[in-house]
């Protein structure tokens, strides 16, 4: 089986598509042909592309139809069930899992929505796609004051449904001073020590610096 990872975070707006973007470079290199899915993106413009989809895609190779990378794109830059029900559109989980199925068992890599309990439709949330879908999770979290009880919070709702978590990348969002990023690391370790945590990934002011930086973080799980 190649490697497979469901990617989730522990907020919005923390490198979920950074990460996973990075997973899929790696794997690249390393001699696989890994997909991409996400399957819900809001805040697309009409007609637009959805870019993390166009991100992840690019990162897997560029082989992949964008079809088959995102299901469904909303315009209002909401949760993905509150934007469907806005939008009035129907943006049901039953397809996102038929397409998870047909992607077997090949190297992938899946792009959650915000955090766990963001909700996907009327019924279900990410952490329901994530116990439907059995994939071992990758939890990225910012590098900062709160992450301790972010972080905990999430793993331990994760511990509550059995899922495997394959690791904890935390990330440095700003260029901003903030005096807890040294201690975040050390006091998770410890906090709980079976879990294996990675970076933080620094702050970086080119796109390129900061892709290197991503890619040298998720190594380990790719290894």
């Amino acid at each position: 089986m190649g490697w497979r990872f469901f990617v989730t975070g522990t907020d919005t707006g923390v490198g979920k598509t950074q990460v996973s973007a990075a997973l899929l470079s790696v794997m690249r290199r390393r001699g696989h042909q890994p997909l991409a899915f996400k399957p819900y993106e809001t805040g697309v413009a009409t007609r637009g592309l959805p870019a993390d989809a166009v991100v992840l895609q690019r990162a897997a190779g560029g082989h992949q139809p964008l079809e088959t990378v995102n299901l469904f794109r909303f315009e209002v830059p909401l949760a993905p069930g509150i934007a469907a029900k806005l939008e009035r559109r129907r943006a049901p989980f039953a397809r996102v899992l038929a397409q998870f199925q047909r992607f077997g068992r090949q190297p992938l890599v899946v792009e959650g929505a915000g955090g766990l309990h963001v909700p996907l439709d009327g019924t279900l949330e990410v952490i329901d796609a994530i116990e439907a879908m059995e994939l071992p999770v990758v939890v990225v979290a910012r590098a900062g004051l709160g992450t301790l009880n972010h972080v905990t919070l999430t793993l331990d709702a994760l511990t509550r449904r059995r899922a495997k978590i394959a690791g904890v990348v935390l990330v440095q969002g700003s260029a901003a001073e903030d005096p807890s990023i040294p201690f975040n690391r050390p006091a998770l370790e410890r906090r709980l020590p079976r879990v294996r945590f990675l970076g933080p990934v620094p702050f970086c002011p080119t796109r390129s610096a900061r892709t290197r930086a991503f890619e040298r973080a998720v190594e380990p799980l790719v290894g």
